[in-house]
């Protein structure tokens, strides 16, 4: 049987939608932050990310047009203003490509994780196999210029050990236990993915067009700095390292190269995204301070995506993805 035949489930139209999405979105932000980069090995970095996602693209679009779906309209030219003013250094731009790839890594195996056509199967595992490209060439870069941040190192024990109290779930008052591994993986990638978060709201707070626009931008930066100040508190508290911030990564210009639109939905995809991360870290936890503290800012992360719908609502900025069938209006129509 030739299961290129079977039509989309509305997993796999979903997960082309959110590919589309996701995808036009950030090569926007590639587009831009090639015309500013003068470092002509991040240069080129980029100009390969541009041109694995142009591949990408024309095969969802003919996805969509095979299944009778409209191509989403997501992100475009008409997105990108090419500001006068750069507002970015170059080794953020790099940092940016990083992380994204990150989230690229992660999208496309949760999209083969639900895909059945053969395909559609080989589409996510292209996709996948040039993030890792992608992923290599980034780190290898950051290392090379010195700015790649290591999680923390550890000192290796003597034999394995086994948890011999109940007080290993303790965190308050002091009294917790050190961190693990696991906890670590968790606080570090979340850290990482905040002060993107707590820097790029930075730079859209400067050059954002709309007040209202601009005021969720600085309410976001307070709200990524406090986790970042929790989630730091409690490494700092086992003398461990954080990473650095990248506030300084943004210049002080207020020529906008992005549209409002876009800006807006950068900053809920990575507080949408955040929430997978919590959620992981919050299921790798066992110290209790740690549980309260992956609680408070999934709870608060869902505050700010709130106000962040009504925003994107108000101003006709949010595309819908495809809706299951109504029956009962189509059984009205009878």
């Amino acid at each position: 049987m030739n299961n290129n035949k079977l039509r989309l489930t509305s997993s796999e139209i979903g997960t082309l939608w959110g590919e589309y999405m996701n995808g036009t979105m950030t090569d926007v932000v590639n587009r831009y932050m090639l015309s500013i980069v003068e470092d002509e090995s991040i240069k080129k970095i980029f100009e390969d990310a541009i041109n694995t996602f142009a591949k990408q693209k024309k095969q969802i679009v003919t996805f969509f047009e095979t299944e009778g779906f409209p191509v989403p309209i997501g992100f475009n030219e008409t997105d990108l203003f090419k500001g006068k003013q750069r507002l970015f250094t170059d080794i953020f731009c790099l940092h940016y490509l990083h992380i994204m790839t990150l989230h690229g890594l992660l999208g496309h195996s949760t999209s083969l994780a639900v895909s059945v056509r053969k395909d559609l199967r080989n589409f996510y595992d292209s996709c996948d196999n040039d993030a890792k490209v992608m992923y290599h060439q980034t780190i290898e870069l950051l290392l090379e210029k010195g700015s790649f941040q290591r999680d923390p190192l550890f000192y290796p024990t003597e034999n394995p050990e086994f948890i011999s109290s109940q007080k290993f779930t303790d965190g308050f008052f002091g009294k917790g236990r050190r961190l693990t591994a696991i906890e670590i993986i968790s606080i570090s990638f979340n850290l990482k993915k905040n002060i993107m978060a707590k820097t790029l709201s930075i730079a859209f707070s400067q050059v954002a067009q709309s007040k209202e626009v601009r005021k969720f931008f600085t309410d976001s930066e307070k709200t990524a700095d406090k986790q970042i100040m929790s989630l730091a508190k409690i490494m700092q508290d086992d003398n461990l390292p954080v990473p650095k911030s990248f506030e300084t990564e943004v210049t002080t210009s207020t020529d906008s190269p992005f549209s409002d639109k876009l800006m807006l939905y950068h900053i809920g995809f990575l507080y949408q995204a955040a929430q997978n991360y919590h959620g992981a870290g919050l299921a790798s936890s066992m110290r209790t301070d740690l549980i309260a503290t992956y609680e408070g800012t999934i709870l608060k992360n869902l505050t700010v995506t709130n106000e962040w719908f009504k925003l994107m609502v108000q101003n006709k900025w949010l595309e819908q993805p495809p809706l299951a069938p109504n029956r009962k209006e189509i059984a009205k129509e009878k």
